[in-house]
């Protein structure tokens, strides 16, 4: 393990750009330090570390996942978060504390967006009596990362969305002044109106949706 995390953090290394890192930084309202690597690049300098033959036993994922996690850049969380979605077809029921934690620590909207509906999404096809009583803790948890989770989980559901959830998870959270949370529950309706656009129309217009979620929310239907 030791070796894997070693090695990608020497060829990271390698192509770390300080001017770009400044900008990249800025732009995340200097949440975190960056190493300066574009995401393209990026992604290029990873692909061997990817590669299935190459992959460590799932045992090492938490251990390795954590490691990136603890570094201060963020390419090295961007990193940890892909690999971890290299093992989705492996995923056990306790992998769901992992995401959580991923969720709860060096939290933004950039790593949550990837977390929520694509490790969570996945994680609760296979384990689908995990969903509720998940989202009944994250939405009473207060934390806006494990609420904003809690919406955005089912963003790729298309036609397997819980509707019945999906309402009762917004009207939880109506009133709150959390951006974040606002503009989940907007793109996540307008992403569902690709599917089912009456229902979105019908949701919106009989909810006391933010301003904000409520643009967002109907911003592809056609009256």
């Amino acid at each position: 393990m030791q070796e894997f995390v070693e090695t990608l953090e020497t060829e990271f290394q390698k192509f770390a750009n300080p001017q770009n890192a400044a900008g990249q930084k800025a732009y995340m309202k200097n949440h975190f330090e960056f190493l300066g690597i574009s995401s393209p690049l990026r992604r290029e300098i990873q692909k061997p570390f990817l590669q299935k033959q190459y992959l460590p036993p799932k045992s090492q994922v938490e251990s390795i996942v954590k490691t990136f996690w603890a570094k201060p850049e963020r390419e090295y969380h961007y990193f940890a978060q892909e690999f971890c979605y290299k093992y989705l077809k492996q995923f056990e029921k306790a992998d769901i504390e992992l995401f959580e934690y991923m969720v709860i620590h060096n939290s933004w909207w950039d790593t949550i967006d990837f977390i929520s509906p694509k490790l969570m999404a996945e994680y609760f096809k296979l384990y689908p009596e995990q969903i509720t009583p998940h989202v009944n803790k994250w939405l009473a948890s207060g934390n806006i990362w494990l609420q904003r989770s809690s919406i955005l989980f089912q963003l790729h559901y298309k036609e397997n969305l819980d509707t019945a959830l999906l309402a009762s998870s917004i009207n939880y959270l109506l009133g709150s002044k959390e951006f974040f949370i606002n503009k989940a529950i907007g793109w996540m309706l307008r992403q569902y109106s690709r599917t089912n656009p009456d229902w979105v129309r019908d949701f919106a217009n009989n909810t006391n949706l933010a301003n904000l979620s409520r643009k967002e929310a109907l911003r592809l239907i056609k009256d």
